[in-house]
């Protein structure tokens, strides 16, 4: 029996419908770090939709929660 797929920080980025090359990820990060208090869900960075589906998969605990909670650690250096 398989089990969940995993899936890769380059495929959630075009999941939320942004640029999913290693340099664009990079750059996003970079660019975007939150406040060690700051919920990656409720960053102003996102798009309601993009809010929607980090929020909805995290709560589901679907085949994306790792990737969602590696991108939350790269946005959180100082956490």
């Amino acid at each position: 029996m398989l089990g969940e797929p995993e899936y890769s920080m380059n495929e959630l980025f075009a999941q939320l419908g942004l640029d999913s090359s290693d340099e664009a990820i990079d750059d996003f990060i970079t660019e975007n770090q939150l406040a060690s208090e700051e919920k990656l869900t409720e960053a102003s960075i996102w798009t309601d939709n993009q809010r929607m589906f980090l929020q909805e998969e995290w709560q589901k605990d679907a085949a994306w929660v790792e990737t969602i909670d590696e991108l939350n650690v790269r946005l959180h250096p100082d956490a």
